[in-house]
């Protein structure tokens, strides 16, 4: 990469070096913005929502806005636009890779869509043989489970009472299956509990027993500071996928990280443009990662932002930001334990532990009516359900085999009324202890029955809204055309 190219790649990082923690809640987009509320009154929106999707940061904003003057296809084009576009999307990849501490003389990073495609991309180029078996844990999210489903024998590791993964049984489950054992992968925070899982350690066992390690590390990523480690430390990281849109940079991309040798092998999962270096009527010669990996025209505008957000977390520091996200954490638990009649779920006080997470119930009513409260009444935005994490959050609850047998029947013919789940309210790096205020303030008033709309909830979706109570959401934004009432219980990586 030339100067010039070296140049635009990091003047987010120039910019970002004069950001401290204490100035990245001014750095989000849509901080002040004001949402309606049920009684006809406006004010600041929380966002605790942070684990499902973050805002933008300024600094990702402004890279984007720098960048897209200059855009144009990669790779091929010969014109002045597309060589300094190839140079800024392929440094792009390199900058993903330092973030996550990964050796590139040996390792490659493919962008994809988000993390979900990542997992798929590699459980589909593992070529998994007959017998191959899979071990990961009850607590994954969806997508770090149901691709391994396709191809390979999944063992499932449970959790112990208060949530962690059973580590004892998962060392045993790795001794047994050596020889059949291809591949753990788990994530390094739920999503559920925020719980941290020891990475490096479970990678050691793992590599003893001839198999390599994936995490999921998109819950992890814009939290706590990663490093694969070299490649010849039996504690490396083998694979690893992350989510853009889950470290404030919301335009579109995900990124796999594992050694260049793996992907040179076989044949890329999808194939199009792009992805070879010549091709007959009868042949095909594949190109070299990640181009291999990467078909069709990619999301440059993605890789910038992710690279930029990147960027920007390091030069606030990681150390920075975990150490505010735990005190905030501290804190809302210490809100919330003295709240009656709220159920806690997961660890409240080795928070050490622990990613921003706070997963709750109010004794007595249903999870998607407390989170409909909080919004409607409250301007505050969490998340309700069972987070693309079933198995999980039903262990946590302790639903029993009837129950759940009863209500799967029900969901199954679409009636999703008696689904169980939580309300989880998740911190990002610019969250403050009056996020925390607003919140248990208007738990209290949940809790107490103070709270002033008729909820009415709709079967097929399971969520409530208040009765008569309509928005015209082409004030707000004038691509919406028509109000928007119901809701699907999911979460995407």
């Amino acid at each position: 990469m030339n100067s010039r190219e070296e140049n635009a790649m990091h003047t987010h990082a120039e910019g970002a070096a004069r950001i401290g923690i204490g100035d990245l809640r001014g750095e989000i987009v849509g901080i002040d913005t004001r949402v309606p509320l049920l009684d006809g009154t406006e004010k600041p929106y929380v966002y605790l929502d942070n684990a499902a999707s973050t805002p933008v940061l300024r600094g990702v904003l402004r890279a984007v806005e720098e960048f897209l003057p200059w855009y144009s296809g990669v790779h091929r084009g010969t014109g002045f636009k597309s060589v300094l576009a190839t140079g800024i999307f392929d440094a792009a990849h390199d900058a993903v890779g330092r973030f996550v501490g990964a050796d590139l003389a040996r390792n490659t990073v493919v962008f994809t869509k988000n993390t979900t495609e990542c997992v798929n991309k590699l459980s589909n180029r593992f070529c998994f043989g007959p017998g191959d078996v899979v071990i990961t844990t009850m607590m994954e999210h969806h997508s770090n489970d149901l691709p391994w489903r396709k191809n390979a024998r999944v063992v499932h590791i449970g959790i112990t009472p208060d949530g962690h993964p059973d580590l004892e049984a998962m060392k045993r489950a790795i001794a047994r299956e050596k020889g059949k054992l291809r591949l753990v992968a788990l994530s390094g925070a739920s999503n559920i509990t925020g719980l941290c899982a020891p990475v490096h350690e479970i990678a050691s066992w793992a590599h003893a027993a001839g198999a390599r390690i994936f995490m999921d590390a998109a819950q992890l990523a814009p939290h706590r500071a990663i490093d694969m480690l070299g490649d010849d430390d039996p504690r490396h990281i083998d694979f690893l996928a992350l989510s853009a849109h889950k470290m404030y940079a919301p335009f579109g991309t995900g990124a796999l990280v594992g050694p260049k040798e793996f992907f040179e092998e076989g044949d890329p999962d999808q194939v199009g443009g792009g992805v070879v270096d010549i091709v007959t009527l009868d042949r095909a010669v594949w190109n070299r990662p990640p181009h291999k990996e990467e078909a069709g025209s990619p999301n440059v505008i993605g890789g910038v932002a992710l690279a930029a957000a990147a960027g920007i977390l390091s030069s606030v520091g990681m150390e920075a930001i975990a150490a505010h996200e735990q005190e905030i954490l501290s804190y809302g638990y210490a809100k919330l334990k003295k709240i009656k009649g709220l159920a806690l779920y997961g660890p409240t006080d080795n928070l050490e532990e622990k990613v921003g997470v706070m997963a709750f119930n109010v004794t007595g009513m249903h999870h998607s009516l407390v989170a409909a409260i909080l919004g409607v009444e409250g301007g505050i935005g969490v998340r309700d359900g069972c987070f693309c994490a079933h198995p999980y959050v039903k262990e946590l609850l302790h639903v029993s085999p009837e129950d759940e047998r009863v209500f799967t029947a029900e969901v199954i013919s679409g009636n999703k009324s008696h689904m169980p789940g939580m309300v989880r309210a998740s911190l990002g790096c610019y969250n403050t202890r009056g996020d925390i205020d607003a919140l248990a303030e208007m738990l209290e008033r949940v809790v107490k029955g103070d709270y002033a709309g008729t909820y009415v909830q709709d079967p097929a979706s399971g969520a409530f809204h208040a009765r008569g109570y309509e928005v015209d959401f082409s004030r707000y934004c004038s691509l919406a055309t028509r109000p928007v009432q119901g809701r699907e219980h999911s979460e995407a990586s």
